[in-house]
């Protein structure tokens, strides 16, 4: 995996989180449902890449 990638993953990752637990925390349904899609996506990322490194050997 490319540290490049990895860590963007990982940033996405916990962003989503942050905003995610910070919508519950006020209230904010829409804000804790974007954080919560973008959480998604980070990992989505991760598990891409952890498939291309899977496939190189």
């Amino acid at each position: 995996m490319s540290a490049s990638e990895k860590a963007k993953a990982k940033a996405e990752q916990a962003a989503g989180k942050v905003k995610e637990e910070a919508g519950r925390t006020v209230g904010n349904e829409s804000a804790a449902v974007e954080g919560s899609a973008k959480k998604s996506k980070g990992n989505l990322r991760d598990a891409k890449e952890k498939i291309k490194d899977a496939f190189k050997d």
